[in-house]
Formats: C-alpha cells, structure tokens, sequence
C-alpha cells in the first residue's frame, strides 16, 4: 500500500542533529514511510557533507523538511498540535501510549539530547525500554522504532 502521509500524518522533529549519517538515514525512512521531517537548527553539519550525502542518496527532497532556525520558533509554529519528547529520561515505555496521526515526534540531539526547558515544556515523554547498563540506541534507529509504532497505531500502514 502507498500513501502520502506529509501532510495529515505523524511528524517527526530532531532537535539541533549532530551526525550526518543518522539525519541522512532518518530523511530516508521519513521519505519511504511518508512522515513528515522538521529540523530544529543549527545542525552540527552541512547538508552538503559527504558523508551526509553518501546516506541520503536521491532521497532528500528539501520542500518535505521543515526547517525551524531555532526551538523557540519550532515550539511557535506547533503551540495548538502535540509534540511526544522521546527521552531516555523518561518513565513510559512508548508501548504505553497511544499515537495520534498528526503528533509531532521529537527526538534530541546524539550528543545531549534536549536542554531541560524543552523537558519542561513538553507533557508527553517517552521511552524505548533497553536492557539495564546501556545508554541508549542509534537515532536512526529510535525514530524507526517509534515511527512504525505510530503508524500502526494510526492505522496508516
């Protein structure tokens, strides 16, 4: 089955990404599912590193990223709309939580995830429960993880 989610499915937001490959994979999978990607600047690379570039082959398409100069901006432009914050902080497993088809999905930087005021704003924070001792998974990964769960909540695949 093929659809076009962009506009009335989920979204998913990084917040000031760092590695190029993992924002080259996650472009890829938001393109093959139909979500809808946001970057919240600055990037800690240029869209025209060639390690980015080798990841995303033909798949960047930049009119389907949304791009938001700044978190201030990014939380303007969704003040009416649910954004779900996925934290290794966080004490619900995303097994727990019901999806919504236009949530906003955000995920913080490889590095330091998001600042504690972005903790602070957002009401719903989630988790991919991992074995004990370990950090966390790959970026890409996680949005993978958690893109598919949304869309089979949703009913969009």
């Amino acid at each position: 089955m093929t659809h076009n989610l962009a506009k009335l499915g989920p979204k998913i937001a990084l917040f000031e990404p760092d590695i190029p490959q993992n924002t080259a994979a996650i472009i890829r999978t938001c393109a093959c599912l139909g979500a809808k990607l946001e970057i919240i600047e600055p990037c800690g690379f240029l869209l025209t590193d060639k390690r980015f570039k080798r990841v995303v082959m033909d798949y960047m398409d930049v009119k389907d990223i949304d791009f938001y100069k700044s978190a201030d901006s990014f939380f303007n432009s969704k003040k009416d709309q649910r954004i779900i914050l996925m934290t290794t902080k966080a004490s619900i497993s995303y097994t727990n939580f019901e999806f919504e088809k236009n949530d906003t999905i955000l995920f913080g930087r490889e590095s330091a995830g998001v600042p504690e005021k972005v903790h602070k704003i957002i009401k719903s924070r989630l988790k991919i429960p991992m074995e004990n001792n370990k950090r966390s998974l790959n970026l890409a990964s996680s949005v993978a993880i958690i893109l598919a769960e949304c869309l089979k909540q949703t009913k969009w695949i």
